[in-house]
């Protein structure tokens, strides 16, 4: 709006924005990144309540920037995009809603990446007799006091809700297939007096965020010269040691990987919630379902009532990907096969007019993603310029200007914990490539994609 861009329309598919902090409700559901750098930068919150903000909180910031951005008048609730094929004689989109019909210009997917949660496959869970869920899609009619309750999984949502339903349950199976890195949060209130202080003197609260941003970008160091990630391990191990005595406990709680393989998970009080009585940890994954229990890889089956998958989400699928058709009539999905890729991890060869936020390899493993979706939005806006000065109708990456970025971003995530740490995640995609981040630090992913060059696109002229 702010760049004249005022004819445009936002389908929604669900009842209410928010996004991931809509469908995230979970008990202990946060952020894990501090507060004040999982803002916008250009809407600076002085009244975070804590370091890590809950889930709740997240979602009211993001209603009142809608609000205070005049986003609104924009938004088109319960509408989900069911199809979308370019029409190259045209030079439009053809867009097919839950509602209706559209043409368009320009299309942007900014669907997330934790949009849609990824079920377990295993035997018998049709035939479970008690209650099933995704911790994105919480049960709050459920209640999980005195009841046998397994959880499948161990990743960043587990670690939040379990050390807040392990005091209420009779018994809590935990499922775990690789044992996460955990370092502790220091999570805690921020006091009034230095809400006051943000409010009074907003110079502050900027140097807070430029100092976590730098402190970010010296943890990231590691994640791209492996060998640094010493220290943080070794923080992690004191951390488990701290809080687990038991010694059988703690070694099936100790990664063999390289710290930031995996996501590297920040909790105070999930190591104490896996110690207490009514807590047995399973170092096997479950493999099937009774109508009465989860039966782990051990061959032994406890009970249970209710199963709880903390079992992440379809990242390296991108969803969306069936339903967007190219100039060729395939879909995305068809183009991209089990990895995707795309220019500077925004537009993609042989679909005009398409921007992706987020895209692949625009994730990170370091830092705040917004960072991120800044630089892609910002990319986005000088692209419309150019197309409205150019006198425009349509652009494309050129497919040899996108495969140079593929391969400068493969050769420089080659040597990247991410590949080398001895894991598999939820960065990788089924081919083995990381598909999902981006191997540098915000400020050089921004620098490379905040303007539009023109060399690297087809022009369509209509």
């Amino acid at each position: 709006r702010q760049a004249g861009i005022t004819d445009l329309v936002i389908f929604e598919r669900a009842n209410a924005l928010g996004g991931v902090w809509r469908e995230n409700s979970y008990p202990g559901c946060a952020c894990d990144v501090e507060s004040h750098l999982f803002e916008f930068s250009f809407a600076p919150n002085p009244d975070w309540s804590r370091r890590y903000s809950p889930s709740a909180e997240i979602w009211a910031y993001l209603e009142r920037c809608a609000d205070q951005f005049q986003v609104r008048q924009y938004l088109r609730l319960n509408e989900a995009v069911t199809h979308a094929s370019w029409d190259d004689a045209s030079s439009l989109w053809r867009i097919t809603t839950t509602r209706g019909q559209y043409t368009a210009n320009i299309l942007v997917a900014a669907t997330g990446a934790l949009a849609d949660p990824k079920l377990p496959d295993l035997p018998g869970l049709d035939s479970f007799q008690g209650q099933v869920f995704h911790s994105s899609r919480w049960d709050h009619s459920v209640d999980l006091a005195g009841k046998r309750v397994a959880v499948l999984g161990t990743g960043a949502s587990a670690i939040q809700f379990i050390p807040i339903i392990q005091p209420k349950v009779e018994q809590l199976t935990v499922f775990q297939r690789t044992p996460p890195w955990v370092i502790p949060g220091h999570d805690g209130p921020i006091s009034a007096r230095t809400r006051a202080m943000f409010r009074r003197f907003p110079w502050i609260q900027r140097l807070l965020r430029h100092t976590i941003i730098s402190y970010r970008e010296l943890l990231g160091i590691a994640f791209r010269h492996p060998w640094l990630m010493r220290p943080l391990s070794a923080i992690a191990r004191y951390n488990l040691h701290k809080a687990v005595r038991d010694p059988v406990i703690r070694q099936q709680l100790t990664p063999t990987y390289t710290a930031g393989c995996k996501r590297i998970l920040v909790s105070d009080d999930y190591f104490p919630a896996l110690t207490r009585p009514n807590v047995e940890l399973v170092t096997e994954a479950a493999v099937a379902v009774t109508p009465g229990g989860v039966i782990g890889a051990d061959g032994i089956e406890r009970a249970a009532e209710v199963i709880i998958c903390g079992t992440g989400f379809q990242v390296t699928e991108f969803v969306f990907a069936r339903w967007i058709h190219g100039r060729d009539g395939r879909s995305l999905r068809e183009v991209w096969g089990p990895s995707a890729t795309a220019h500077l991890g925004i537009t993609v060869a042989g679909f005009p007019n398409l921007f992706l936020i987020p895209g692949p390899n625009t994730g990170l493993g370091h830092s705040s993603v917004i960072l991120m979706f800044e630089a892609q939005i910002e990319h986005l806006v000088n692209a419309v310029r150019h197309l409205s000065q150019s006198h425009t109708t349509a652009i494309e990456p050129r497919p040899e200007a996108q495969a140079a970025f593929v391969a400068e971003v493969d050769r420089r995530m080659a040597k990247t914990v991410w590949v080398t740490g001895g894991c598999h995640s939820w960065y990788l995609d089924s081919t083995g490539r990381n598909s999902t981040l981006w191997p540098g630090t915000p400020p050089q992913y921004r620098r490379r994609v905040s303007s539009f060059r023109p060399e690297e696109y087809l022009v369509h002229h209509g």
